[in-house]
């Protein structure tokens, strides 16, 4: 099925789009056009909240995607007279043209110890993890492993992220230096632990306040970085420090939280007796004043009913890690129960207890998930959640997430068919459904074949 449409919404009266164009932040060597002719995808709702999912995106076969200061100008069926209106027209006909995928919960630091062996959560982080971010002091180190964490990013389709660093401020430091390099849009922020961690892991209550304050003040909004106030998770705060983290919140209303939530029956218990005069996990985080539509809470997987309505209540937000919780055996994220209680939700690799820095991985692994609780997962809802629906859960759908006129130009370039087998598989797809459905059960990091950020070119597998 094709579908010619304009993303101008004056070519489309029945789409209601904002398509008024952020401040710009592009960088000065950017060229003043430049224009794409491939395939392209991309949503303007959630498939899952309309009777036809056919209404929810949009698919140009054959169309021109005109890129200027690094935002899109226009995205059209291909005409070769508003082609010779650009400087130079990139031919990729043949490739399919996305969004950038968006990761709304990953751990740089955890890069170098993916699929780590024979654990639940709480054993893996004491074997793996905590010694693994215990290098991160030492900020040349931090700079190594944020090169290749960006690289692997790119390699895979992924142009934003919502990341954890360490404990220490030079793991911001090092990745947000990475990240500014290519003018990549990245949230992160320093882990504030104060116990239930080894002696060197350790902060203070005061000085996570402090640390955080000062990389707040300094990459909070400097061009398209951003910065995530993070307890690592209740366990691992006293109550003095969450109360800090509270504050930080209340004096700096526009920067993110993220933590952890509801991953682990046991960690749930654990949180029950260090903080037996609260309700619930989610209540230890709003009783704080940490929750909120700039709220990431990842996982969420065993939440009572009240839990369920308070997140509701409170616009907070979802990261679903389908990969990691199969690998660290944490359980079955229900998505439709989300839904059901309008909570938006972000896909997310959750590296390293995930394991595979690809979204389509991650879709892939989700079908499954869905499909054990006798559910389904559509594939408009699957790419969806990568890309929109990231956008969306990040409070960041003005800026990315689709290709609405004025957007930032993050986008990824695709091969339908990179193995013998997928090339085998698409040989008998007739339809646009059974094409993209093949490409998420099957694909992963060899069908990216290029990533741009902000138009430019960063990533290209040739």
């Amino acid at each position: 099925m094709q579908k010619n449409l304009n993303t101008n919404p004056s070519a489309n009266p029945s789409t209601n789009l904002n398509t008024t164009a952020p401040t710009p932040s592009s960088n000065s060597e950017q060229s003043a056009i430049n224009a794409i002719r491939a395939s392209f995808l991309h949503f303007i709702e959630d498939p899952a909240q309309l009777d036809n999912a056919q209404e929810a995106y949009q698919y140009i076969e054959d169309g021109l995607m005109v890129i200027e200061n690094g935002k899109i100008k226009s995205l059209q069926a291909f005409e070769q007279k508003n082609a010779d209106l650009c400087e130079s027209v990139e031919d990729q006909r043949g490739k399919l043209i996305m969004p950038g995928f968006i990761d709304t919960h990953i751990h740089y630091p955890q890069t170098e110890m993916i699929a780590a062996y024979g654990a639940q959560l709480l054993e893996w982080l004491e074997t793996y993890t905590f010694p693994t971010e215990k290098q991160f002091s030492d900020k040349e180190y931090a700079q190594k492993i944020s090169e290749f964490f960006i690289h692997e990013l790119l390699k895979n389709g992924t142009t934003s992220a919502l990341v954890f660093g360490t404990v220490h401020p030079e793991s911001v430091d090092a990745l947000f230096e990475e990240a500014q390099k290519i003018d990549m849009r990245l949230i992160a922020g320093k882990v504030m632990m104060d116990r239930n961690a080894p002696d060197y892991l350790l902060d203070t209550a005061q000085s996570s306040y402090d640390q955080s304050k000062v990389l707040i003040e300094k990459w909070h909004n400097k061009g398209r970085l951003q910065y995530a106030i993070t307890p690592r998770f209740a366990p691992t705060s006293t109550a003095e420090q969450l109360q800090f983290a509270g504050q930080l919140k209340a004096e700096y209303p526009d920067v993110y939280v993220q933590t952890h939530l509801s991953e682990n029956i046991d960690e749930i218990n654990w949180v029950k007796s260090l903080f037996p005069e609260r309700a619930g996990y989610f209540d230890v985080y709003q009783h704080y004043g940490l929750t909120g539509n700039k709220s990431i809470f990842a996982h969420s997987i065993h939440l009572t009913e009240n839990e369920w309505q308070a997140m509701s209540e409170t616009d907070s937000v979802i990261a679903f890690c389908p990969t990691s919780n199969l690998f660290l055996g944490s359980g079955l994220f229900d998505l439709e129960k989300a839904d059901k209680n309008n909570i938006r939700v972000g896909l997310a690799t959750d590296v390293g207890g995930g394991t595979s820095f690809s979204q389509l991985q991650s879709l892939s692994e989700a079908y499954k998930i869905m499909q054990l609780q006798g559910k389904k997962l559509s594939v408009f809802k699957g790419l969806y959640l990568a890309t929109l629906g990231s956008a969306r859960s990040l409070s960041l759908d003005h800026k990315i997430g689709n290709f609405v006129t004025g957007k930032e130009a993050d986008f990824v370039a695709l091969n339908w068919a990179a193995t013998d087998l997928q090339k085998l598989r698409l040989k008998n797809s007739n339809n646009l459904q059974d094409k993209l459905f093949a490409l998420m059960m099957l694909g992963d990091e060899r069908n990216v074949e290029a990533t741009y950020v902000a138009g430019k070119l960063v990533y290209s597998a040739v």
